[in-house]
């Protein structure tokens, strides 16, 4: 399936700057210094925009219908309200084959508030493929969840992405493979907003649509996704799938699944599968985490094994602030 992944972009502004964007996300990354060949498609590189925790890296990404504080803030905006926390945390992602790196920060607060309103901001820098096409671009976020009931929950968030080519690329100094010079191949907002439905117990149904105001560029592709979870606090499992209207020459889809089991209360082990029907590319993942009443630590690992070759490893961290007396701790697993 041909992409659309900077394709879109040429429908923007000057046909010559995003010519630049499409010879540089489809060139093969290998200069006569012999750095490392960068193989894996640029959209699987790119993993569609999407940060994760550990946790979400564990579960596949099927997490929009279970999950909270900053894992809700970054798949499900609508779950900041899942819980009464008050979290700052870190996270890291590398994926060695596309010589993607990803650092960020983030903090969700839904227990200060008197009206149970939460608000997230988080942010997040990334480097790919420092010795050649030195790519480095800054996603930031903001997010705000009411539950106007037990039963229902809403959330929107808006991000902001800036992107930027430094390098020369395998051809040298050119246009097509140097990318724009002293200017960003790509600069846009992109508004994000889910909904959470509990009819009872830990059985939950979310509806989550991701740049919504349509950039129009497969750095903030427009899909929509719908999940179901039934969970305990030691217990759940999640099945989630996406549309994605965007990154492909067609609409194509995602489903994934996991599942995690929470021991002596204090060790999540978390199982997950993903097939991509864009990528045509099939993945395990899985990982573990360490809870306590202080902080979450977290380290989800997801690997193809069809269809191509790519790797995902995700650390997060979390310290709870609300146990150091601000607002009320969490409840329950997630």
């Amino acid at each position: 399936m041909r992409s659309r992944f900077v394709s879109a972009l040429a429908r923007g502004r000057g046909g010559l700057r995003w010519i630049a964007v499409l010879g540089s996300m489809c060139v093969v990354s290998r200069a006569t210094n012999a750095r490392a060949e960068v193989t894996l498609p640029p959209e699987v590189g790119w993993d569609y925009g999407a940060i994760e925790t550990g946790r979400g890296a564990a579960l596949s990404g099927a997490e929009r219908a279970i999950s909270n504080s900053i894992g809700a803030l970054l798949s499900n905006p609508a779950n900041m309200v899942a819980s009464r926390v008050y979290h700052v945390g870190a996270l890291a992602s590398i994926w060695p084959e596309a010589a993607r790196q990803t650092y960020g920060a983030a903090i969700v607060d839904s227990s200060t508030s008197s009206t149970g309103l939460a608000g997230g901001l988080s942010a997040a820098w990334t480097i790919q493929d420092a010795d050649g096409l030195k790519r480095r671009g800054t996603d930031l976020r903001m997010a705000l969840a009411f539950p106007f009931s037990q039963q229902f929950r809403l959330g929107i968030a808006a991000k902001y992405l800036a992107f930027r080519q430094e390098g020369d690329g395998p051809l040298g100094p050119s246009l097509v493979s140097g990318g724009l010079e002293d200017q960003s191949i790509v600069r846009n907002f992109g508004v994000d907003a889910g909904v959470t439905l509990q009819p009872q117990g830990g059985f939950s149904l979310s509806l989550v649509g991701t740049n919504l105001n349509s950039p129009g560029n497969g750095f903030l592709p427009t899909s929509v996704g719908g999940g179901f979870g039934l969970g305990t606090d030691e217990v759940s499992i999640e099945g989630d799938m996406v549309a994605d209207f965007t990154t492909w020459d067609s609409n194509s889809w995602r489903a994934m699944g996991g599942g995690e089991l929470l021991i002596a209360d204090h060790f999540p082990l978390r199982l997950g599968y993903r097939y991509d029907d864009g990528a045509a590319m099939h993945w395990l993942s899985g990982g573990i985490g360490y809870i306590e009443r202080s902080m979450t630590l977290e380290v989800g690992v997801r690997r193809s094994v069809g269809g191509g070759d790519a790797t995902a490893i995700v650390l997060s961290f979390a310290y709870h602030v609300e146990s150091a007396g601000l607002g009320n701790s969490s409840e329950g697993m997630y």
